[in-house]
Formats: structure tokens, sequence, C-alpha cells
């Protein structure tokens, strides 16, 4: 099943940053259309380290899922390369120009929508 990056009307605007240019029209469509494997990755993260999310408080899991980007340096790598294995060849070369602002980028985004998906978790 091929995935295809959705459109996301309305982030593309005048006088943005090349970064974040780069940021609503490649990141932001590609954590997108990877949201349901990165909650199952996170799924999968919680068995691991034995947390029993149902049983958290939603600001606890918030700070949970926080703390857990923050710290898990191998988990935050699988995320990231979740991500960037949908770069094309001249989106990569330009993800490298800024490499670490674009994965603080992706790591923030991805915190957001773990945090607003509790539910699904």
């Amino acid at each position: 099943m091929a995935k295809e990056r959705p459109e996301l009307p309305g982030l593309l605007k005048p006088n943005i940053t090349p970064i974040e240019e780069f940021q609503n029209s490649v990141i932001r469509p590609i954590i997108k259309m990877q949201h349901n494997l990165i909650v199952a990755f996170y799924k999968q993260n919680l068995l691991k380290r034995k947390i029993d999310f149902s049983a958290i408080k939603i600001e606890k899991k918030k700070s949970t899922i926080k703390n857990n980007l923050q710290k898990d340096i191998g988990f935050k790598k699988l995320l990231l390369g979740s991500i960037l294995g949908h770069f094309t060849k001249e989106e990569y070369h330009t993800y490298l120009i800024n490499a670490s602002e674009y994965n603080r980028r992706i790591i923030n985004i991805i915190t957001k929508r773990l945090q607003d998906s509790t539910s699904e978790l």
C-alpha cells in the first residue's frame, strides 16, 4: 500500500523562513502521514518500559510523553528515521544543512501530536 503525503493547506504563508517553509511543506505532511505508525511505535515503547498508560492522569501522560522523547535517545532516533526515510534526495540535502534544528522541530511536532492523541495510546 503506497502512502501519499497529505496536503496541509494554510501552512505556507508569505514571509516565513526557509526552515519554517521546509518544516511546513515537507516535515509536517510526513509526520501526519506516519501518525498511525508513530502511535504504534509509542505503544510498543510503553510496553517495553512496562508503563501502564491507562492508569495515568492526562497531565501525567503528557509529561511522560515529553520525558520519553527527550531522554530515550534510541527511541528518538527510531522516530527521526521513520520521518527521514520519506525524504527525497533533494529534501535530504536541504535537511542536512540544518539537521539539528530540523531534528528538534520533528521531535517537538511528534511530542505535540502524541500529547494530543493520548486517547489512541
